[in-house]
């Protein structure tokens, strides 16, 4: 087989790992010099491939990708680009062709979420379509850990462990302060229609009492009695109550209860924070005195607190990446398949693109509890094991020291493209 560059880029929300997917794709292309050749990145997601704004990693030591592993955000930038049909918008699918074409462009990794996995299924469908043979494999990544058939998402452990560490560490300050201050706190999570995170939120909470003591699902519509009902009763029982809320739950007609009228680049309904919604709601009905915070960037930022069984993850699906393009396959996405929970034990599996794309995975109804406020032993079996570990990034002066790649930009060989 003739020797092939290969196209790595990153896109949607960035991750505490994502550039250890990153480490794995290039270090593990690195070990084949005469199948694989260069490994070009792109610059803002799939949007460095229509712009032909490559980056030449060869530049790149094998010290700095190896540091890769504990740097958070993209190395290489993202974005939320997604690739419209192909009868529709022609001009984009050849214009990445001959972008391919121009820079010997045999593989195509891409590294995201549910609608990155879609952007990944068209470009392995330009093959047929365009008589272009390019072999296109999805790296999934996702703190919303929605993607399907794989057993979690890389992303998904870390902020798991953030989340559960900052709302203990938030209840032993209310707790603190529930005599003559604050009553109910309520802390805002990422997921616009899955639970995961915060049902993450309630491993902290391991005997009676301990917080979080209420966790809001967006599977389970809100109701806004039932809610004030427990708020009251837990703050008569223990003094105060604290709550986790995914930013996506809605009410029982669909609507999101945040929602603020605007859409993102996906076309997704942009929320505008629930946590204050409720708060006020609480104190309206309840009259308690109350505080709120949104974890937002920080959940998905935090590499200082990452799970050290994310970060193996994530390199070692980066890596498999590049071991199944090699064997030939294209259109497909490693995955993760657990094998046993105690011990844990998990080991690499693949799924094909048709049955991951625009697919999303909710909370299982076993996961949540029968009142619909807090997880289940049986989630917290399949959570428990995906925070493990503790992966220090280096500390300079106090502070995580991160590694900042040089980004050479590669010559470029077209005109210009309009998008």
């Amino acid at each position: 087989m003739r020797c092939k560059n290969a196209f790595y880029a990153q896109s949607g929300g960035v991750t505490a790992v994502i550039n250890a997917s990153a480490a794995g794709v290039i270090e593990t292309a690195r070990q084949h010099p005469t199948r694989i050749g260069t490994v070009y990145a792109g610059r803002n997601g799939i949007l460095g491939a229509l712009d032909e704004d490559l980056i030449d990693t060869r530049h790149e030591s094998a010290a700095d990708i190896a540091a890769l592993r504990h740097t958070p955000g993209g190395a290489f930038g993202s974005c939320r680009y997604k690739l419209q049909d192909l009868q529709q918008h022609r001009a984009e699918y050849q214009r990445l062709i001959e972008v391919f074409k121009a820079h010997d462009i045999g593989y195509f990794f891409y590294n995201g979420g549910g609608d990155s996995a879609d952007t990944c299924l068209k470009v392995a469908q330009l093959s047929a379509a365009l008589g272009y043979p390019i072999q296109a494999i999805h790296i999934p990544k996702t703190v919303d850990n929605d993607l399907p058939i794989t057993d979690c998402c890389p992303g998904f452990g870390s902020v798991a462990k953030y989340v559960a560490t900052s709302i203990r560490e938030a209840g032993y300050d209310v707790a603190s302060m529930a005599k003559t201050s604050t009553k109910v706190f309520i802390l805002e999570v990422m997921g616009r229609h899955a639970g995961w995170i915060t049902a993450a939120c309630g491993l902290a909470s391991e005997a009676e009492g301990e917080p979080p003591h209420l966790l809001l699902f967006p599977e389970i519509p809100f109701e806004p009695k039932p809610f004030l009902d427990q708020v009251d009763a837990c703050v008569q029982r223990h003094g105060y109550c604290v709550v986790a809320v995914s930013e996506g739950i809605r009410q029982a007609d669909g609507r999101f209860i945040a929602e603020s009228g605007l859409t993102d680049a996906f076309g997704h309904a942009q929320l505008g924070g629930v946590a204050p919604v409720l708060a006020n709601l609480v104190k309206s009905a309840l009259g308690y005195k109350y505080h709120w915070a949104v974890a937002d960037y920080l959940q998905r930022a935090a590499r200082h607190l990452a799970s050290a069984v994310d970060v193996e993850q994530a390199w070692a699906l980066g890596a498999r990446a590049v071991e199944l393009a090699l064997a030939g396959h294209g259109g497909v996405m490693p995955t993760i398949v657990r094998l046993s929970d105690v011990p844990y034990q998990w080991t690499l599996g693949m799924a094909a693109l048709e049955d991951v794309a625009n697919v999303e995975k909710f909370m299982p109804k076993e996961f949540i509890s029968a009142e619909g406020f807090h997880i289940t032993d049986a989630c917290r079996r399949y959570l428990a094991p995906l925070i493990q570990g503790e992966a220090w990034p280096p500390f300079v002066n106090g502070l995580p020291h991160y590694v900042r790649l040089q980004n050479r930009a590669v010559p470029r060989q077209l005109p210009p493209f309009s998008h």
